[in-house]
């Protein structure tokens, strides 16, 4: 290799390289991005690629690197350390952020980090993109936090530990897109000045102790495409409000109470509409929900369906999963017949509450449905004929109810499995279902159809080059 070339960009991605990073690399000088993810290898960051100073972006994602990340990285533009084992910061990083604050991209996912998070990070004014999920930081979110979030478009810091409150500080997050602080123990109110955050598209503060009423505030904001509140102590009614772009709400295992009336999701305008945006891979050449960063890298974010333990995840990010899970509340009285669901509706899991009454024939009417979950209520009465011209529903579960008459000899029916009617004492005509059996008390499941169908969606980072997907 010259030391003289004038190599600007090299992609050495999935290579199924092993061993330690040549320190034969570092005499590109002129290098600016550097791809080694997809690779096997280990050992440190060699202190040679120090002297590439115009090295911008470097993506070292999915290796087998370990020891700490030094301090020199943080004079670049955009850093994917991701799927490794580092587990501390070079002893200048602070100093080191002092002299440049250019970074904008700092992805750190999945990786040995533990203890409180340093606080140097605050001094990242230019930061755009914060990945710190998946790894063991503890302590509180700090409150310093604030300096960054002027200029934050994803905060992602997913299943740590975390604890305390989600710190005040998003007055001035007006570009943030994306809040991911699920899986923490993070505890107290969802903080009111989210309420400037007005191009947040996702929140997800799941699997927490917030104890909080249903933040019907979020209603003001005009892009919120998904909103996760599941797994906390959320609680008191559930207020229904007018959601300009919410497409996927999942509130499930909380405490809300009481009936949902008429007209109850009526207006929710983004579920009951499709954009052309939709039907396109790329919306103005930025995926959906998604912004370029560079000619060679995007962030996006992906959606994920665990649907009964099997994991799946879709790679067509912009297609619309538009989803309603009130599952595991306390939700009583009818479903009414005239709830308002939306027309394009394609899953809706209201599970685990106390309703009670008929299963209502206005559900024949969501014809785009994929999965519907009834499952552990007190509905009574014949499952409605009309449900069986939902072609597009795979999973129909509608075991441990009340439910009464023979099951009707539909495809939709017939192609369920035995459990999706368990514990329904007056059922029966499920000969062919289960086996010969009439009536079912309650079969044993497999360990796969014990799982409750949920929604999670997950932040990723894509950096994109020619053949690459760091």
């Amino acid at each position: 290799m010259s030391s003289s070339s004038r190599l600007q960009f090299l992609n050495l991605a999935q290579n199924n390289l092993d061993g330690p990073i040549p320190k034969l690399i570092s005499r590109y000088h002129n290098l600016e991005e550097l791809h080694l993810s997809f690779n096997n290898l280990n050992g440190s960051i060699p202190k040679s690629l120090s002297k590439l100073l115009k090295l911008e972006y470097f993506c070292l994602t999915n290796n087998n690197m370990e020891g700490e990340v030094p301090s020199w990285i943080w004079r670049l533009t955009m850093v994917a350390l991701g799927n490794n084992s580092f587990n501390s910061f070079g002893t200048s990083s602070s100093q080191a952020l002092d002299e440049t604050q250019a970074i904008k991209w700092l992805d750190l996912s999945s990786n040995a980090f533990r203890g409180p998070l340093p606080h140097w990070i605050c001094n990242l004014t230019s930061l755009e993109i914060l990945n710190l999920s998946n790894n063991l930081f503890n302590g509180s979110i700090p409150q310093c936090l604030k300096n960054s979030t002027a200029s934050l478009t994803d905060l992602v810091l997913r299943n740590n530990s975390f604890t305390g409150m989600i710190p005040d500080i998003f007055v001035n997050a007006t570009k943030l897109i994306s809040l991911d602080v699920s899986r923490n123990h993070l505890e107290g109110e969802l903080p009111k000045s989210l309420v400037h955050c007005t191009r947040l598209e996702l929140l997800n503060v799941r699997s927490n102790r917030i104890k909080d009423t249903f933040p019907f505030w979020l209603g003001s904001l005009p892009s919120l495409h998904v909103l996760i509140l599941r797994s906390n102590k959320f609680h008191g009614p559930h207020v229904s409000t007018k959601f300009q772009s919410l497409r996927v709400i999942d509130v499930s295992h909380n405490e809300f109470t009481g009936a949902l009336p008429s007209l109850y999701f009526s207006e929710w305008l983004a579920m009951t509409t499709v954009s052309i945006e939709e039907d396109s891979f790329m919306i103005s050449n930025v995926p959906y929900m998604g912004k370029v960063l560079n000619a060679t890298a995007f962030y996006i974010s992906s959606m994920e369906i665990v649907n009964k333990g099997v994991e799946m995840e879709f790679k067509r990010i912009n297609q619309d999963y538009r989803t309603i899970d009130f599952s595991g509340n306390s939700f009583s009285g009818n479903i009414p017949e005239s709830i308002g669901l939306p027309k394009e509706l394609r899953h809706l899991n209201l599970s685990g509450n106390a309703f009670t009454g008929s299963i209502p024939q206005s559900l024949a009417d969501l014809t785009k449905l994929e999965s519907l979950d009834l499952s552990k209520n007190q509905l009574s009465g014949q499952i409605p004929q009309n449900l069986g011209s939902l072609s597009f529903v795979s999973t129909m579960n509608l075991s441990h109810n009340l439910l009464e008459e023979p099951v009707l000899r539909s495809t939709q029916f017939q192609g369920q499995s035995c459990s999706s009617f368990m514990d329904n004492l007056k059922l029966y005509g499920l000969e062919d279902i289960c086996g010969g059996e009439k009536h079912v008390k309650n079969p044993v499941l497999e360990e796969s159809e014990q799982e409750e169908q949920v929604i999670n969606w997950i932040a990723v980072v894509i950096a994109y080059g020619p053949g690459v997907f760091c």
